[in-house]
């Protein structure tokens, strides 16, 4: 098990648009998709919280998303995304028109909850490991996480998002 430190508001890395992963990398990702999932895991036992963890969160600037949640439902509908799940150069599209607005927040800075407005639904392209291609409908709380973690692969963060000067919160215990 690795766990690795992440990064935190202010890391200049934090602000960079990741690489896309080239299919033959796949097999020399591996332990970072391992050190992604254990470093979920280990801030999960901490802290009570974490779905899903982007790779330059732990410095890692490549396009990929580690995800590891019960999977989110809709009627009782599964969304198609089994889970534990790397997602590889995930791309979103089709969003819809609805937002909602809502409390978030970030394992770059466990502290604090910003508040924003993501698209209520959207579709996601991805790759698995073997290379194949996925495309999922998003809705409620799996599209708002995965608009976070596809953030960070572009070098965008929540607070950047921030809905105006006053959408700031300090996260009690």
């Amino acid at each position: 098990m690795t766990v690795r430190d992440i990064l935190l508001l202010g890391d200049p890395r934090l602000y960079e648009v990741c690489a896309p992963v080239a299919h033959e990398e796949l097999d020399e990702l591996r332990p970072a998709i391992r050190d992604l999932r254990d470093t979920l895991l280990a801030f999960r036992a901490e802290h009570g919280v974490g779905r899903a963890i982007a790779a330059p969160q732990i410095g890692v600037m490549k396009r990929l998303v580690f995800l590891e949640r019960v999977s989110n439902t809709t009627d009782d509908n599964p969304t198609g995304i089994a889970t534990p799940c790397p997602l590889i150069n995930p791309v979103l599209h089709d969003f819809s028109e609805d937002t909602v607005e809502l409390w978030d927040d970030c394992m770059s800075f466990p502290n604090l909850l910003v508040r924003l407005r993501r698209h209520a639904g959207c579709s996601i392209t991805y790759r698995d490991l073997d290379g194949r291609k996925h495309t999922v409908r998003l809705e409620g709380d799996l599209s708002e996480l995965l608009q976070h973690e596809c953030d960070h692969l572009d070098g965008v963060l929540a607070v950047s998002r921030a809905i105006d000067a006053h959408a700031f919160a300090y996260r009690r215990a």
